[in-house]
């Protein structure tokens, strides 16, 4: 990897490693496209990012990653079963209202997926709360009224809901301060990233044939 990748946040450089070469990559939630222009000009990725937020789809538009302007809560019915490699989800997870309706569609529509999320389990959240008040770090910055985060979970939470819904865990890498934890991590990291395989999933039979993405023309 070149140093094209030391600009992107550490979940993503995490996931960027994770990700083959030539695959078929979704994100998530893309913001402003760092993750897919990062891969298509280092790993020679093809993918599609999906983003609600307009000054985010113009950002990528303008970096040539091609988007869809769609909220998550609607679900993924615009693509195929199995259509992708590789899907990602980073740093949303805690911010959906139906955290499991959309890892179901990220089982769906690709054969592995890549979460991350920040660790509620983070022993300074527990030191707030016993003090008397919602945590607010890094990972999470905000007031508790006017926060994005309603499903805030820890690693233990996450990896049992994954085993429920048959998401295979294959890799785990946790952070603090953008420094891996190794030990303890369910207690000292505030950043989780999961890689994980999907089960096999039958192809519905409604299917849209084509998805117009937004992207720069020619």
């Amino acid at each position: 990897m070149n140093n094209k990748n030391n600009a992107i946040r550490i979940d993503l450089k995490e996931m960027a490693d994770w990700i083959p070469s030539n695959s078929r990559v979704m994100d998530l939630g893309c913001g402003t496209g760092d993750l897919l222009n990062y891969l298509q000009k280092n790993k020679n990725v093809t993918g599609v990012g999906v983003e609600i937020n307009n000054e985010r789809v113009v950002s990528c538009v303008q970096k040539g990653v091609p988007v869809v302007q769609q909220n998550l809560e609607d679900g993924l019915a615009l693509f195929d079963c199995k259509q992708f490699d590789v899907v990602v989800l980073s740093q949303t997870l805690q911010a959906m209202v139906n955290t499991e309706h959309i890892l179901k569609e990220m089982a769906r529509v690709a054969d592995y997926g890549i979460v991350s999320f920040p660790n509620f389990g983070h022993w300074t959240h527990w030191w707030s709360i016993f003090q008397g008040r919602m945590p607010v770090t890094g990972q999470m910055p905000y007031e508790w009224y006017n926060t994005p985060n309603i499903h805030l979970c820890t690693l233990k939470d996450f990896e049992d809901l994954a085993g429920r819904l048959g998401l295979h865990i294959i890799k785990r890498s946790t952070y603090n301060n953008e420094k891996q934890v190794g030990f303890l991590p369910s207690w000292r990291s505030s950043l989780a990233v999961y890689y994980f395989k999907t089960p096999r999933v039958v192809p519905a039979e409604n299917k849209i044939q084509a998805v117009e993405f937004l992207s720069p023309k020619a």
